[in-house]
Parts: structure tokens; sequence; C-alpha cells
């Protein structure tokens, strides 16, 4: 029986760089779902702590009921298998020299593979009889297996191949996809290692040359003057969610001469701005690329998986009518003609009540924050993050009200003026920085309630209410931020889009 949004859950590994790589991977059943992580926190009493992350295998059989899709020690089982079932496609088994032919295969390959796995799973879990149009599935993928499933989602003729089912309803069929370090804008390298890409490019080691801009506009199928990170109007970005790591030091010994040639602002493999989908919901979180101290294996990035394949609320938030005002002197010498210019970064974290890890970091000491020019924060909306919220996730489910909170800090790095670096600067000036927590509360007439507090005036709890209108995308509500009359300083408001998800 087909429960939305509890559909089966298709999960795709990662690249596997040596045939050694490729024969551990396919001796595991999971093929790292399963992993885990076990690290260390401090609790309150200033000890350290072991934190056991089970993995996101046992947590979604743990908290939604799921259930592995292996039956008598096969991949592919007899009978009819619930929607909530979990199901690994084992695309790297071909280049296996044991289990298939020892031979790897294009990225083309395994996105037709994904489509007959797909029909597999359908014919699988439903019964005689039940309508295949309302059959849906989650794909979840790592790193190159995003773009595996990119290839199927943006590529016709392998939707269609060979007529048996419609492009249309393979479109359909994929409900989300959730991406953890998938290069969606290729894997660039370091300055100063542009002819590294080329020869990689050229060469195309076991298949390395997916990660070049020219290889992934042929299986995307994207012009020239298209980004990378584009799904072409092929698939709604709105249904894609891309987990975003910024630990570029943690990726492990594996990953030494990878994360060397790029650099930092990465998650050791991927750069943070590659790898997410054009117009996309995103995160960001202090994780590398895989690992004990990868994406996969934490925490962070089992609570964005959890809420947005099952969330029921989405709540977009962006900063507008900003309004920043200059140190004096600074200020005066701009009066006098002077060339002045400013940057901003704007750090943000979004936590959620109840759950012990931030599911949103941006941090300019992580090299995360959000970064804009004057003119681009006081001329545009700056989105700071999407997120996504889950009634039956709550720790307390007697309490209505879906609790967050961000923190929110704005700091100039330094003031120029004429080129030179103004002489009463101070490194890390703060204009703004507090914590803004919000309960979203529904009622019974579809809408909701929102109140909120900030912690500089009633700490880590709400005071106010919010007032909201109705509008084409949802409730919109505005918290304002700031004060006008600092110099330097800055202010604005906080505009709330809340709107209902998988409903």
């Amino acid at each position: 029986m087909i429960e939305a949004p509890y559909f089966p859950i298709i999960y795709l590994r990662g690249y596997a760089g040596s045939q050694g790589e490729i024969e551990d991977t396919v001796s595991t059943p999971y093929m790292g779902f399963n992993l885990g992580s076990t690290r260390t926190r401090q609790v309150y009493t200033g000890e350290t702590r072991p934190h056991v992350f089970e993995s996101p295998v046992i947590r979604l059989m743990k908290d939604h009921g799921y259930v592995d899709a292996y039956h008598d020690g096969r991949i592919l089982p007899r009978g009819t298998i619930p929607s909530r079932s979990i199901w690994i496609f084992r695309y790297y088994d071909i280049a296996d020299k044991e289990f298939g032919e020892g031979k790897r295969q294009e990225i083309e390959f395994h996105a037709r593979k994904l489509r007959e796995f797909l029909l597999h799973v359908r014919g699988s879990v439903l019964d005689t009889g039940e309508d295949v149009e309302h059959f849906r599935v989650h794909l979840v993928a790592h790193s190159m297996g995003g773009l595996i499933c990119r290839c199927y989602l943006q590529n016709p003729e392998i939707q269609d191949l060979e007529g048996k089912t419609s492009a249309d309803w393979c479109k359909k069929g994929v409900d989300k996809l959730f991406t953890y370090g998938t290069p969606h804008g290729g894997i660039e390298f370091r300055r100063g290692l542009g002819w590294a890409e080329g020869l990689r490019d050229f060469l195309d080691p076991n298949n390395a040359g997916n990660f070049g801009s020219r290889r992934m506009r042929e299986f995307l199928g994207l012009p020239d003057d298209i980004p990378l990170s584009s799904l072409n109007g092929c698939y709604p970005k709105e249904r894609v969610f891309c987990l975003i790591g910024t630990d570029s030091r943690d990726y492990g010994a594996a990953g030494g001469l990878a994360k060397r040639a790029v650099g930092p602002l990465s998650d050791g493999l991927v750069q943070s701005r590659n790898a997410s989908v054009e117009g996309a919901p995103r995160a960001f979180v202090h994780r590398s690329h895989s690992g004990y101290y990868g994406l996969v294996n934490s925490e962070s990035g089992y609570q964005n998986l959890r809420r947005f394949l099952f969330g029921d609320t989405r709540v977009l938030v962006e900063m507008t009518d900003v309004k920043v005002s200059l140190p004096p002197r600074v200020d005066a010498e701009k009066r006098r003609g002077k060339r002045v210019h400013a940057s901003y970064h704007i750090d943000t974290v979004f936590s959620v009540r109840g759950v012990p890890v931030e599911l949103n970091r941006r941090t300019y000491e992580e090299g995360s924050a959000i970064f804009r020019k004057y003119e681009q924060l006081t001329r545009n909306r700056t989105k700071l993050f999407t997120a996504f919220l889950m009634r039956d996730a709550r720790i307390n489910p007697s309490r209505r009200s879906l609790g967050f909170a961000l923190r929110l800090q704005v700091r100039v790095p330094e003031y120029e003026v004429d080129g030179r670096l103004f002489d009463d600067h101070y490194e890390g000036g703060i204009l703004f920085s507090d914590k803004l927590n919000i309960e979203v509360t529904p009622l019974p007439d579809g809408t909701s309630q929102i109140r909120f507090g900030w912690d500089t005036r009633t700490p880590n709890r709400v005071s106010r209410s919010l007032l909201l209108e109705q509008a084409k995308d949802g409730l919109i509500g505005i918290v304002s931020f700031g004060r006008r009359n600092l110099r330097p300083g800055i202010s604005g408001n906080l505009c709330l889009t809340i709107t209902k998800w998988n409903t």
C-alpha cells in the first residue's frame, strides 16, 4: 500500500576511485548508508561522552518504521514489499570482477540501470491493480550518485528507453532527490592547478573525467550557456535538497591528495559553491565529504533528510530592505568623492527545538558565511535558508507548535578607501548579532500562527505574535532587526514565508 510521503527510499553511493575500493564497496550490503559514527560531545558537567549516530538506515527504521528490501540474502525480493522500504542501487556490482564483468561503465549506463531498478521497485511494492500513476520513490544519493540521478532525470532518452514506459511517468515517479556532497557544478581544483583539471579530463583515469565540465554537459544534456548545476527545467528544483559540507580538514587519509588539490571552502573534495543545484533548497553543515566525520554519517545530515522527505511545513527566510551605515570617517571620505568599498559576511545558524545539532551552519570562521558586497546587500533580497519542519519529529508531542531558532550575525571584515585599508580598522567588526526564536502553530482552519522573540529581549523563548499576510506563495511575516541610528550599523527585515509541505 502506498503511504505518501513515506515512499520507498533508493540510496546511491558515491565514486569509488580504485578497483580495490570497488571490491570493498560491493562486499557491503548497504554501501555506506549504514555506517554511522561515534564521536564525543561535551555535556553539562564539562565531561565528554560518546554520541552515537546509528546510521541513516537504522534511524529510518527506528523513527519511521522503514524496513530493508533484502529477502533471504537477495537484493531482489519476491512478493509485495512495504512502501516504507530502503533499497540500495548497487551500480558498482558490474565493475567488480566477482559480481560482474570487472569493467567500469559510464554514467549514462548506470542511469539506464537506475530506470530499470525503479521499475523493479515499483513492481515489488505495488499490489496487483494499484494505480501506478501514484507510485513514487525518494532518491537519496552521495557524491557521484547524485550525478547519476540527475542524468536519469535530465535525459529524456534514458527515461523513455525502448518505449516501455513513458518519460513523463519516469520523472513523476521520483518524488524527491536528496544529495550529500554531490558535485553538481563539477569538481574544480584550487587556483594554479587548472592544468591538473585538464589532465584529469583528458586522461579520464577510472572515469574521473565525469566530474569535469565537458563530460558533465554530455551526460546531463546541457548546452554551453547553461550552468552545470542547472536542472534545465527537467525536474522541479524545489523537490531537490542539497546537503553541503564545509569541513575540508577531516576528509581522512584516503582523501589527502584530493583535499590538497581542492583546498579550503570545500568538504575536502567538492567546493561548497559547486555542491548544490541551482535554486534548490540546501543546508550547510561542518562535515567532510565522507568518513567518520562525513556528511552521510551525521546527525545533522539525517535530521535534514527526514524533514525534507517527510516534513509538513516549509519555511523560507530572506533578508530584505537592508540599510547599512558607514563609520563617520569613512562616510566623510565617501562624500569627498573617494572610492569606498565594503563587503559583508552574514553568519546564519539554524536549529530546531529539541534536536542537539545544528541543521544549517554558515559561519565566517568555517569559510561558509554568506558573502555580499554593499550593492548586493542593499538592493536585492538575500536568501538565508530554506528549512523543513515536521510535527511527528517533535520531542514533546503534546506541544502543538513547531519551534526553531536562527542565530544571525552580520560582520564587516574591512573598509577600503581609495584602495587602502581604513586606518581605524579592527578585525571582526560586528554590526549585528542576536538569536531569533520562532514557534509555528498550525490552526484548525489550515493556516498558522507564528510567535517570535529575540534572545536579547526574551532569552530562548517567544513573546510576540507575528502579523501574517496571505500571499501566492503562502503565509508571509516580517520581523525587523538592527538599529538605524548606529554608525556603522545595519537594519532591515527578515521575511518568513510559511507554506505547507507534503500535503
